[in-house]
Order: structure tokens, then C-alpha cells, then sequence
């Protein structure tokens, strides 16, 4: 039988999905279900990694029997997910990393914050390490993570053989691999990618974790992304519904799958690719961009050598919550609402009803910061927070909408700010390729043209993620021998979205009010006495 499809998984923060791709990168079927995230403490968010692979191993089912394809024409499978961190014992046993003590939950999710005071300190350091991240060691980083771990809870540290990267980690569930992706590695591992020994063990000794490579078994080098590891072993073959002959490719981080997604088909020509971003946008948001030449920029993750694409540097700003800013929102809004794709809908479509009577007027003296969870970029400020200006007594569900529209507004000046940021010191950013959930939101897609002035361009695919995570898995299928011609031979059609000129005064003025609001913010925070 014909091997002429490949399973994609991508695990976001709230949920598994799994799409069944064909050789010209369509997406045949795809699934999708719930993860759990336990937080038993402000700033604490965690998974369970045994609930994650079961709903990776019902999604991978589910979609397989939907595209009606046979195990045995399914060629490899790749994983994509957040850049969250699993521990695991000498026996591959589930290792708390909550101060509850269960150990059902090992898994310290990409947006928990509680390392806070650790990536101080690793900042402190001053390292090559804090340079490649814009200047600031973010909490939502491994290392400040696995510091406070050995701190906090040590029976946890003395009991870990394995630490993972939520990527890598499905890939060692699938295969047995032990191998290390370079993405996870070195965008989040402080993993340098570019030097002949790659582990900086001066930074690891001077953060209280010298024994990071030895106790959770980290390799020496990482492999490049839809690196081959293997066939899947026969218990997992099983459990997934699959055979195995499927090959398992080196994973990534979500983000960065749809990256590859968006921008991979334009890495024969540098200088255009150069001129490209991608704008993956859902619960957080990333801004990123591969360059030949390294690029480093205070307030910008990386650059980071072959993190997506050999030979290239990734960097990379981003927006701690995007969606989830939205989502938190109409949770503790008066007017009671869930925080559901129907609800957003609704939200949406009572905007544009707003904007059509009242037009540049809705809501013009409400202003936000949309800085909730931490500056992530270009101030690169974990203990940032939000500002909103202008609230009246309104609990009413159109005011919400008012909130919520101008939230939204604030979202796309941040990227507004990111990327004149990056343009500003030696990129050249024209084009915004959109991917991630905002594509299913007419509004949030038609804003990040108008309010940055740029060209928005989505795929025409279920998901960005899915599809990058399917050209790994075609590269460790052997169907591309890079992911370059993987990105060129699976690219679907796409769609062009063009700022509307007309409202872009408007979001000017806003974008100087926001520019004021961030100075302001400064400066109370000095008053306050603020750390």
C-alpha cells in the first residue's frame, strides 16, 4: 500500500489537535479535544502529560477515522506544542512539579509565571544567553522554570531523570527517542545553536542548575526539526491506531510550525523572505522572521541559528496573552458571559453593528495596555501590567463589546509597536502572514492590516500548525529531503487582506495615545515605589 499521508499534532494550551494531510498538503480531517491545566496558585499553571497523550492519542484516532485512511497508509507523524515543560523519573514515571505535591501534574505550563524572582537573577547574569533573549530572561524560558523546581520542590528535582520540552516529550512518548528538538532547545533551553559547545554550563553553574544536562538527560547536540527518530514503538503504534512502520520526525514549538508554515515557501529567495513575518496569533502572540544575518535586538527573542529552517536565524517578539487578554475579559465582565468561540462571535458581529451607527466615535475615550501577563516584547518586562483608561459604570453586554473592540484595538498597536521596533534596528518587514486562531476572526484579521499599515496575508487551511507540523512529518516520510521543499510543495492557496488607508489616521492617534499610556505607566510605577 501506498504511504501517502501524514498525521500533524499540535497541542496548544487548552487543547489537542490532530489533522490527516495528503501529499499535496491538504488537510483530509482533522480533531480536536479539551487538556486539563490545574492552577493552585497565582502565577501557576501546569498540565498533566498523561492527559495531554491521551487526547493526542483520541484526536490522532478520531481524525484518521474521519479522512477514512488506513494505518498503514500513514507514511510519519510529527507534534508540535507549547513550549512547556515535563518531568519524568528514572522509570519514565510522572514527577510533580506542583507545590500540591500530585504527581499527576508534571508539566509547568509555556504561561506560568511563577519563576518570576529565578529569570530576574538569570538576567542578572548578564550572559550570552540573556542577549540571544532580547536582554531579559523571561519566566515563561526552561531555565529560570527548572531553578525555581530545584528551589522549591528539591525531592522533585532529586527524583527527575527526564526534563522535556512538551514537544519533545510526545516525540519520546512516540518513539522511545530521547533526541532533543533545536527549536525547543534553543529557543527556550538557553541551548546556543551557533557555538561549537552549545551548552552554556558557565550560565547553568551561575543560576543554581549545573546539573541540568545530567539530571534531566539532555543530549549534547539537538536535531534539526523533521529529523527522522524513528518508527513509532508497537505499544504506541497501538494506542494512536496507526502501524509501526510510521516514522516520527523531531517536533517544535507551535508557534514556530506555523512560522514554517507561512514562510517556508519563500526560502529560495532570502531578501524576500527577509521582508516576510509571521504574525501567529491565539491565546499569545508571536512575531516572527528569518533572516541569513543575525539580528539582535533588546526586547526580541533571539536570533536563533536553524531553530525552523537550517541556515536560518529566528527572531522572534511576541505578545504574552492576545486571546487570552480577550478571553479574560469576558470572564470578569458584568455581563456574565462564557468565554467561547460562540460568545466571541457574538461579540464580534454586536461590533460591527456599533461601528456602523457610531463609526471612529465607538468607544473613542477607552484606551488599554494590553499588557495582563507581562511585557514580552519590545520592553521585554515580565512584571509589566495592564492599563485600561476611560470605564464607566456600563456592566451591560454592549459594554462589553465597547471593551472588547477597543482591547482588540490595543492587541494590533502592540504588534504595531513590535514590529516598527524590529524594522527599526535592521529588519525590513512588509507583509504580515497571519496564522493561528485571530484567522478566524474577521476583526481581529482586517485590524492587524489597518492598524499596522500592512499587507495580511492567511492560508487557506484548517490550521497553520497543523499544516507546518505535516511538512516535518513529510521530510521524516522521505517524501522532501528539506523543509524547504516541504514548505514550497504543501503551500495552499492564500488570501490577501489589505489595510483600508482611510482608517489610518485614526489608529495613529490611538497608537500615540498608547505610546503616552506606556510612558505614563513608567512613571507611576516609579512613583508607586515599584520594583
Amino acid at each position: 500500500m501506498e504511504r501517502d499521508f501524514v498525521v500533524a499534532v499540535d497541542v496548544g494550551t487548552a487543547s489537542v489537535r490532530a489533522g490527516i494531510l495528503d501529499r499535496q498538503g491538504r488537510t483530509l480531517a482533522h480533531a480536536e479535544h479539551p487538556i486539563a491545566m490545574h492552577r493552585p496558585e497565582a502565577d501557576h499553571a501546569e498540565h498533566d502529560s498523561e492527559d495531554i497523550w491521551r487526547s493526542v492519542c483520541r484526536t490522532v484516532r478520531a481524525a484518521r477515522q474521519d479522512a477514512n485512511v488506513p494505518p498503514q497508509a500513514i507514511a510519519a507523524i510529527a507534534f508540535d506544542a507549547t513550549c512547556s515543560i515535563v518531568v519524568r523519573g528514572r522509570d519514565g514515571e510522572q514527577v510533580t512539579v506542583s507545590t500540591g505535591g500530585d504527581s499527576r501534574w508534571d508539566t509547568i505550563a509555556w504561561l506560568d509565571h511563577r519563576a518570576a524572582a529565578q529569570a530576574d537573577r538569570c538576567t542578572a547574569t548578564g550572559h550570552e544567553v540573556v542577549a540571544h533573549a532580547g536582554g531579559a530572561i523571561s519566566p515563561e524560558m526552561a531555565t529560570p522554570k527548572l531553578a525555581w523546581l530545584k528551589t522549591h520542590l528539591p525531592e522533585s528535582w532529586a527524583g527527575a531523570a527526564h526534563f522535556f520540552d512538551l514537544a519533545d516529550f510526545l516525540t519520546w512518548k512516540a518513539s522511545g527517542s530521547t533526541e532533543r528538538s533545536v527549536c525547543t532547545l534553543g529557543c527556550k533551553w538557553a541551548y546556543l545553536a551557533h557555538r561549537d559547545d552549545p551548552w552554556p554550563r558557565d550560565y547553568l553553574d551561575a543560576i543554581g542548575i549545573s546539573d541540568m544536562l545530567e539530571r534531566g538527560g539532555l543530549p549534547y547536540e539537538a536535531v534539526p526539526v523533521g529529523a527522522d527518530l524513528g518508527p513509532l514503538t508497537p505499544q504506541t503504534a497501538g494506542a494512536l491506531g496507526l502501524t509501526p512502520s510510521c516514522r516520527v520526525a523531531a517536533g517544535f514549538i507551535d508557534a514556530h510550525a506555523g512560522a514554517l508554515a507561512v514562510l517556508g515557501p519563500y526560502a529560495e529567495d532570502p531578501q524576500d523572505l527577509a521582508r516576510r513575518a509571521a504574525l501567529v496569533a491565539g491565546t499569545s502572540s508571536c512575531v516572527t522572521v528569518l533572516t541569513t544575518n543575525p539580528i539582535q535586538i533588546r526586547g526580541m527573542w533571539g536570533p536563533y541559528l536553524d531553530a525552523t529552517l537550517p541556515g536560518f536565524w529566528l527572531s522572534e517578539g511576541g505578545q504574552s496573552v492576545s486571546g487570552g487578554l480577550l478571553d479574560h475579559l469576558i470572564q470578569i465582565h458584568g455581563a456574565g458571559q462564557a468565554a467561547d468561540r460562540a460568545t466571541h462571535e457574538r461579540i464580534c458581529a454586536r461590533i460591527g453593528e456599533l461601528r456602523a451607527t457610531e463609526g471612529t466615535a465607538l468607544a473613542h475615550r477607552l484606551h488599554v495596555l494590553p499588557d495582563f501577563h507581562g511585557n514580552r516584547s519590545p520592553i521585554g518586562d515580565p512584571h509589566a501590567l495592564g492599563v485600561i483608561s476611560g470605564m464607566a459604570l456600563d456592566p451591560s453586554f454592549d459594554g462589553l463589546c465597547r471593551l472588547y473592540w477597543r482591547t482588540a484595538v490595543a492587541i494590533a498597536l502592540g504588534i504595531r509597536q513590535i514590529v516598527e521596533t524590529m524594522n527599526d534596528n535592521g529588519h525590513s518587514i512588509e507583509t504580515l502572514h497571519l496564522a493561528g486562531g485571530h484567522t478566524r476572526s474577521p476583526l481581529l484579521t482586517q485590524l492587524y492590516a489597518d492598524v499596522t499599515g500592512r499587507e495580511v496575508i492567511t492560508l487557506d487551511t484548517p490550521s497553520a500548525m497543523l499544516l507546518g507540523t505535516g511538512m516535518a512529518a513529510s521530510v521524516a516520510a522521505g517524501w522532501h529531503s528539506t523543509l524547504a521543499q516541504a514548505s514550497r510543495a504543501l503551500r495552499p492557496r492564500h488570501t490577501h487582506i489589505q489595510p483600508d488607508r482611510s482608517s489610518f489616521a485614526h489608529y495613529d492617534r490611538d497608537y500615540r495615545i498608547f505610546q503616552r499610556m506606556l510612558t505614563h505607566r513608567a512613571e507611576i510605577e516609579t512613583l508607586s515605589g515599584a520594583p
